[in-house]
């Protein structure tokens, strides 16, 4: 039987604990395997881990080739085919962490086409959290990754263009489900707003262990030099495998102001649901932040049980979930604004 006050705590509870059907009852079966993916745009991620899960792969394998395959693809938001910053180069960020408590990290990347391979290297061969700029594509090209061509891909090249007739910075809220399509839509975006963004990974494999992976090109026409979340550990990112897991997207600064995922994972230690635990660090943001009808941040996670939960700032957000019976489902985030 479950104490009254834990009863109370579990009142607000939503699509998570529904789809999933576990509380934290301690003798519960666990849901695993199980992944969760940011975007329904980006629902290829979470085919790609599933498999990987299904057959036995671990949570860390998972989550890496999950992020190449979208790393992979001509995008607006991830890998190379993602939009410049104001100088027109396109800079990488990614980060990844295992049950272990090891993570690795790159960040300010050129050049390289699947940053959180190198991630993961710095994690197993270095004795560094984090490596960036030139000494993050020295590494990687040391570790036998490709340096590519430096050069836009053609809907990148054409949104750079367009911008550069006004100079505007302006991130756009929701961009990457823009009518389902995780290709640049240059006509979407006459006004010259833009945005970033981000997949993150999470998942729970069968042997009961978690890990994550995030990775993106960041906010388009940034200015130089700029990092967001998303290859910070703590902040777009985190994993412990006694808790659980969790990772953002959105605007990372906001995201970097609350060290948004530890916060997470830490309010699912004191007991939260995973859904709950990502909502109340969106209040946080919101507490901080007087403009949020302007910005998007949106958190997902997965608890050592297998529960799982989203929550974001504004409607337009939402991850794909996938299990032995939940099939790449996706879940529109709840929303506070």
């Amino acid at each position: 039987m479950i104490h009254r006050r834990k009863f109370l705590q579990f009142g607000t509870l939503g699509a998570g604990t529904f789809f999933s059907g576990k509380l934290f009852a301690g003798n519960a079966k666990v849901n695993k395997p199980l992944v969760l993916s940011t975007w329904s745009a980006y629902i290829e991620a979470n085919r790609t881990a599933l498999q990987i899960l299904q057959s036995g792969g671990s949570a860390l394998d998972s989550v890496e080739k999950a992020a190449n395959a979208i790393e992979n693809t001509i995008d607006c938001c991830v890998g190379l085919g993602g939009n410049p910053d104001r100088d027109g180069i396109v800079t990488l960020d990614a980060c990844i962490m295992d049950e272990n408590a090891r993570c690795g990290s790159v960040s300010f990347l050129e050049r390289i086409k699947n940053p959180i391979s190198v991630a993961r290297r710095v994690m197993e061969k270095t004795p560094h959290v984090m490596l960036v700029g030139s000494g993050a594509q020295q590494f990687a090209v040391s570790e036998g990754f490709h340096l590519e061509e430096q050069k836009l891909s053609p809907d990148a090249q054409k949104a750079y263009e367009d911008w550069l007739k006004k100079s505007e910075y302006k991130p756009q809220v929701n961009i990457e489900n823009t009518k389902g399509q995780h290709s640049f839509a240059p006509n979407k975006l006459a006004n010259g707003s833009f945005n970033h963004d981000t997949v993150g990974i999470i998942a729970l494999d069968t042997n009961g262990n978690l890990s994550g992976s995030c990775t993106t090109s960041g906010l388009a026409f940034k200015m130089r030099g700029r990092v967001g979340d998303s290859p910070v550990i703590g902040a777009g990112l985190f994993v412990d495998n006694e808790v659980g897991a969790a990772t953002a997207t959105g605007v990372g600064e906001e995201v970097l102001r609350i060290c948004g995922t530890h916060l997470v994972v830490e309010l699912m230690r004191q007991g939260l649901h995973p859904e709950e635990a990502c909502r109340k660090a969106v209040e946080r943001i919101l507490k901080k932040n007087t403009n949020a009808k302007e910005i998007q941040v949106g958190f997902i996670a997965i608890n050592k049980q297998g529960v799982y939960g989203g929550y974001c700032i504004q409607s337009g957000f939402d991850f794909v979930v996938g299990s032995a019976t939940e099939k790449n489902i996706i879940v529109k985030g709840k929303h506070v604004a």
